[in-house]
């Protein structure tokens, strides 16, 4: 009889398992033509989010004239209170001179930015060059552009 019990309990499982199963093998039944898709939730991004990813991209694109020697360029993205300190001419020579010395090849990596209102701090390795590493680089914002401030 324990037999017989177990037998018609496990067969009553597999039935309940095979009911609730979720494929089909009726040959009539339609492909379906495109994958099914799972919708994500979608999170819209804050507005410190959205400026700390461009600030991070302005800091990327700075880093990239700077070791390129790309003297005018990059001082373009400097603050007007750092523009106000530093002579073009000169700015534009030490920047040459680091494309020089270092070579070009030194993106700014592990990039992590954090904005606050107006102001924003950048955080990111510089490949090769670890003594050009920066923690917490200031940059305010003037107008909707992103100004290196750290003079």
């Amino acid at each position: 009889m324990r037999t017989t019990t177990a037998v018609l309990a496990t067969a009553a499982a597999l039935l309940a398992l095979t009911a609730c199963s979720s494929s089909d093998d009726s040959a009539d039944a339609p492909a379906s033509s495109s994958p099914a898709t799972v919708e994500e939730p979608t999170t819209t991004p804050t507005p410190a989010e959205v400026a700390a990813v461009d600030l991070e991209r302005v800091a990327d694109t700075y880093t990239s004239l700077y070791f390129a020697g790309v003297g005018e360029s990059a001082y373009a993205f400097l603050s007007k209170r750092c523009q106000a300190k530093a002579d073009p001419a000169v700015y534009t020579a030490t920047v040459e001179q680091a494309a020089k010395d270092y070579g070009p090849d030194h993106p700014a990596t592990d990039l992590h930015a954090t904005v606050s209102g107006s102001m924003g701090r950048v955080s990111y390795k510089v490949k090769g060059l670890p003594k050009f590493d920066q923690q917490g680089q200031p940059w305010t914002l003037e107008g909707s552009a992103w100004k290196y401030d750290a003079c």
